[in-house]
């Protein structure tokens, strides 16, 4: 009898695979201010391997839907990305920049592979007795990733140089191979021929998400908390100067948020049945929005009490998050609603960021004060789309779609 995949498995996979995603941005930027030693071009790199996540999010996971073994895609798109890194990293100073930007971009297309591509296989991997927990111990491999992704990046660059940082992460992103490449393939019954056009599929995947007033809910809610965290996430270096004594110390503002989310998302792993995911949702956002007016006393302790609230508020909400998205999602399309709401959220943080950036150094209270409210606005957009009661007729496409 063939041995059934292991959750470790799946976890350990993850943790590799999002941990070298992590710690590919800020050894990206490392190496391009290295290299060029302009921040400017370090920051675009950065951008340009982000920002495209918005387009190729919906079509890999469409693809993902279409696929018999999606394992076999998945393991594909991470060799991908993680060449992409590679073809940066041996252009830079080689290869005119606008070439550089341009490489990354199309290897930023991949980067939801990381993150829901890798989630929406979940469902096969356990049972459903088991999903909630293991929805929770997936959630908490982001917050492992986002605290050991830029530490190693840091570290790395600091004791062997830049460039070697990012063949790290190249590294950790092979190692996920394995565990993506072995995943279960679909039931024999939701293998068959495709004959739909794949712009057919993406249309109905967003219908689902607009269309089923949970997952609109909790895709509008996380979006727009996204946009607050970018905000934060831009003033974190000002921060660090001013109420910790230097910009560098700002990262360890991350890391005690990365810190308090994972811990956060342990408790909901031994009590996934706590809360409802819905409530978790605003709850969490307005979490984050008190988190974000503490911040603006400026004063050490109460800051880094700031950032601990704000994980607790970022990690359980991720966990719910995933929880909507399995409970709302047709099997036939749950690979690209779950990538194209990993894209929307990244376009959230990337404009949250863009917005900050600028005005920051004029007004670091300003900024998180908008933040502040932003949050709050997240999680009262939780109840601007209303409750609706699903008519008998999508009661029967769910049931088709689940047997």
């Amino acid at each position: 009898m063939k041995k059934r995949y292991s959750l470790r498995f799946y976890l350990a996979g993850a943790v590799a695979a999002r941990a070298g995603d992590e710690m590919s941005g800020p050894a990206l930027m490392l190496a391009g201010f290295a290299v060029a030693g302009s921040t400017i071009d370090a920051s675009s790199l950065l951008a340009g391997v982000t920002i495209s996540a918005a387009v190729g999010g919906p079509l890999l996971g469409a693809l993902l839907d279409r696929a018999g073994r999606p394992g076999r895609l998945l393991a594909g798109a991470l060799v991908l990305y993680a060449a992409g890194l590679g073809m940066i990293l041996v252009g830079l100073g080689r290869f005119p920049f606008g070439v550089i930007i341009l490489i990354a971009v199309l290897t930023g297309l991949l980067g939801p592979a990381l993150s829901g591509g890798w989630t929406a296989q979940l469902p096969r991997v356990v049972l459903g007795g088991r999903l909630p927990r293991a929805n929770a111990l997936d959630a908490m491999t982001f917050s492992v990733a986002s605290l050991a992704g830029p530490a190693l990046a840091g570290g790395v660059a600091e004791t062997l140089g830049a460039p070697t940082a990012v063949v790290v992460s190249v590294v950790l992103i092979a190692l996920a191979l394995p565990a993506a490449w072995m995943l279960p393939a679909r039931p024999g019954q939701a293998r068959g021929a495709q004959t739909t056009p794949v712009i057919s599929d993406l249309a109905a995947g967003m219908r689902v998400i607009v269309g089923r007033p949970s997952l609109a809910r909790a895709t509008l809610t996380s979006v727009v908390s996204c946009v607050a965290q970018g905000m934060l996430t831009a003033c974190i270096p000002l921060l660090g100067e001013r109420a910790l004594g230097g910009a560098g110390r700002g990262a360890l503002l991350l890391s005690c948020a990365a810190v308090s989310a994972l811990m956060a998302n342990a408790v909901l792993a031994r009590f996934p049945r706590s809360a409802a995911p819905d409530t978790i949702i605003w709850a969490s956002a307005l979490v984050q929005a008190a988190a974000l007016a503490l911040t603006m006393s400026g004063q050490p302790v109460v800051l880094i009490v700031a950032v601990l609230l704000a994980g607790i508020g970022e990690g359980p909400q991720l966990a719910a998050l995933f929880a909507v998205r399995h409970r709302e999602a047709p099997e036939h399309l749950r690979g690209q609603i779950f990538t194209t709401g990993a894209s929307l959220k990244i376009t959230g943080f990337a404009l949250g960021a863009a917005i900050a950036g600028p005005v920051v150094s004029w007004s670091l209270s300003g900024v998180l004060a908008l933040a502040a409210s932003v949050a709050g606005v997240a999680a009262l957009a939780f109840f601007v789309i209303p409750s609706a009661t699903i008519d008998s007729s999508e009661h029967r496409a769910r049931n088709r779609c689940h047997r």
